[in-house]
């Protein structure tokens, strides 16, 4: 078996000026300033939770619960209008439509995105049956804790050592590398290259032709 597992936002699906638009919304409403597009691209892939509260460094529960509420809020508005907002890079729909042909491959979803957050993507893109495992906060610890990876392994019977995880941000590689997996870094998301490497990761594309040959390499 291989499972191969995607992170979401700034790896399979271009959501950049989605969330950064909304998290100043979010601040902005709530009397705070608004963080700049570069601070939350940083925080992308973590749990909605975690992500505003490392944005308004700040532990008040209150505060955090308003936050998350208005953000999910401004976002669903958003999204029922125009769904095209999320739309998938550039070759992501061609590699699972390839990966989901390999003999023993299950392909699943590990993401700091909310569970009905994923089914409206992946419904809107009619890619919902390619997935076998859905992991998200709704059910896990926030990234970079391993448990969205060990549960999908739990769920699927694979090894870590046919597990492979696929992202762009240092949370997933360290999620991925905690968990015993093998871990590919895309360079078109929203931290470094230089940062994924230094977090472990064991290969990176640029392109999502190359995944492909990424895979086998790590696996072989």
């Amino acid at each position: 078996m291989t499972l191969v597992m995607f992170d979401m936002d700034g790896t399979l699906i271009d959501t950049q000026a989605l969330i950064t638009e909304h998290m100043a919304t979010t601040f902005e409403g709530a009397g705070l300033d608004a963080p700049s597009p570069a601070a939350s691209r940083r925080v992308i892939g973590l749990s909605l939770p975690v992500a505003l509260a490392r944005l308004a460094r700040s532990d008040d529960p209150v505060l955090i619960d308003k936050l998350v509420e208005d953000y999910r809020t401004h976002y669903r508005a958003s999204v029922l209008t125009h769904s095209d907002r999320e739309g998938l890079f550039p070759g992501a729909l061609e590699a699972l439509q390839r990966l989901r042909t390999w003999d023993g491959m299950r392909l699943g979803i590990a993401t700091g995105k909310g569970l009905s957050g994923v089914h409206r993507i992946t419904g809107n893109h009619n890619i919902a049956d390619y997935f076998v495992t859905l992991q998200t906060p709704d059910h896990n610890p926030s990234k970079p804790h391993p448990g969205m990876l060990l549960r999908a392994m739990a769920e699927t019977g694979a090894l870590p050592a046919e597990t492979v995880m696929i992202g762009d941000t240092t949370f997933d590689i360290e999620m991925g590398k905690a968990a015993g997996a093998w871990a590919i870094g895309v360079t078109w998301g929203y931290h470094e290259p230089t940062e994924l490497i230094a977090a472990g990761a064991d290969i990176m594309i640029d392109r999502f032709d190359e995944l492909d040959a990424a895979i086998r390499k790590v696996l072989e």
